[in-house]
């Protein structure tokens, strides 16, 4: 179904030049002199590539419907972090193989077995994980709090049950579980 190029916004997808790409940027220009148009920075999803493309504010494109699905994290194929992950959908109980240029180790550090993740498919196809807002993880390792340290905002390494590591308060011991943003990897909070 086509579109206007004015109805482009952040995130939707659309048909350009016969590959699918993924708005992340857009600006409605008009100029003093010339017709207006529409700047926006796409991504090609198959190639990976970035581009600006400027498009007449009276252009047609071609919407494309993203599938977004409820999926449940069960397990990394390598045992070792690098993928392919394994997610099973909440419906159908399919389980869908999930490489590692997809979900890169950013994201993956901060998968738990068995937690719900929103994955989104074209045609089948995997383009992206969507994380939640927070994850709740256990301290696996980290050093005592010192002597003296308790009126202080500095911060200290911990891992956590993923193996990822982030920076918590001098009171968080090992066993503790604790809150963190998984697109920054910043501590919220204990659970």
């Amino acid at each position: 179904m086509p579109i206007k190029a004015t109805d482009l916004k952040r995130g939707k997808a659309i048909m350009w030049d016969g590959q699918l790409h993924v708005a992340i940027d857009t600006d409605h220009v008009k100029p003093g002199k010339g017709p207006a148009y529409v700047q926006a920075k796409m991504k090609n999803v198959e190639t990976g590539t970035i581009k600006v493309h400027r498009i007449n504010s009276s252009d047609k494109l071609e919407d494309v419907t993203i599938d977004r699905r409820k999926m449940q994290y069960l397990y990394d194929s390598s045992g070792h972090g690098a993928g392919p992950y394994v997610f099973m959908d909440n419906e159908t109980y399919d389980q869908l193989e999930i490489d590692s240029d997809v979900l890169p180790k950013e994201q993956s550090q901060w998968l738990k077995e068995n937690e719900d993740v929103t994955i989104e498919l074209f045609d089948n196809k995997p383009l992206g994980v969507e994380l939640p807002a927070a994850v709740e993880l256990a301290i696996t390792d980290t050093t005592p709090q010192a002597k003296g340290t308790t009126a202080t905002n500095q911060l200290k390494e911990a891992t956590v049950e993923t193996g990822a590591r982030v920076r918590v308060p001098p009171f968080i011991e090992v066993g503790q579980v604790v809150r963190i943003n998984p697109s920054s990897g910043e501590y919220l909070g204990k659970a």
